[in-house]
């Protein structure tokens, strides 16, 4: 090999190094504002972030805390992490397990959820189509004083060929994922609300921030209205604080849990 030969590839493998350090996992220094916690030389303290990417990337899912609200419970989700296997006692290494409700936290609903012949069918988070799941959506916000009902809807004006939308209510102003005890006065939708989405617009992917979807006063009928079709897919107990209004790329996905009517789910918006 020349020395010409040498340099080139002295050059490629200094590429190589610096495209592996700006896609490292654990990134040991990131800006990411005065929440986050980073990293000093000799500091194992981990960044935990809600965007990347110097705010490209939103992260829309919430965190499972100990703390965070699970449904008609005062005590929030309790402990849901165990570790059964630890090397603190002999292991070879740390083997957690975990257990909590289908629907808790950032969520997604499948057709079996309010269903019971859907769900002896097998339409199950695994049957959800991902391709529902991710694409250009809008995120708006719902006037604050009311649920969304049809009037409410047709307020919105949302585009037809829009088919991608996550609702912002009362909901985020009041915090209430971030309060351990579960409010029945979130703000959902009334049954008139999603019959009227379902008939009159394309919306096949509908989000909200809270537990449910549906208002507490009309939860399984508002429930029927969307999942009856099979075609609309709810994702339930979004993190929309401090995200503007608009078009996004939005991503989720939830677990492949054979024969479950709700998973967990990871969302991200993408500017």
């Amino acid at each position: 090999m020349n020395s010409r030969s040498s340099f080139l590839l002295f050059l490629l493998f200094q590429a190589l190094l610096l495209a592996a350090a700006s896609t490292t996992a654990y990134p040991s220094v990131v800006d990411t504002g005065p929440t986050d916690c980073s990293l000093s030389d000799g500091d194992l303290t981990p960044i935990r972030r809600e965007v990347y990417d110097n705010g490209r990337i939103i992260d829309i899912s919430h965190r499972f805390t100990t703390d965070m609200p699970a449904w008609e419970s005062d005590q929030g989700l309790g402990q849901f992490l165990w570790l059964p296997k630890s090397m603190k006692n002999g292991s070879l290494a740390n083997n957690s397990e975990m257990k909590l409700p289908a629907h808790t936290g950032t969520h997604v609903d499948a057709p079996g959820h309010v269903f019971d012949h859907y769900f002896d069918a097998g339409f199950d988070v695994d049957t959800l189509d991902l391709e529902v799941l991710n694409g250009p959506g809008l995120l708006v916000d719902v006037p604050r004083d009311k649920n969304i009902t049809a009037e409410v809807m047709k307020s919105l004006n949302i585009p037809k060929g829009v088919r991608r939308v996550l609702f912002r209510t009362l909901n985020t102003d009041r915090g209430l994922m971030w309060k351990k005890e579960f409010d029945t006065s979130y703000v959902g939708f009334m049954k008139d609300g999603a019959k009227w989405l379902v008939e009159n617009t394309d919306i096949k992917l509908v989000g909200i921030d809270y537990l449910s979807v549906a208002a507490f006063k009309d939860l399984i009928p508002s429930h029927l209205e969307f999942l009856r079709g099979r075609e609309t897919i709810l994702v339930e107990g979004l993190k929309l604080d401090g995200v503007q209004p608009g078009l996004y790329s939005i991503h989720c996905l939830p677990l492949r849990l054979l024969g479950a009517e709700g998973s967990p789910i990871r969302c991200i918006l993408i500017k």
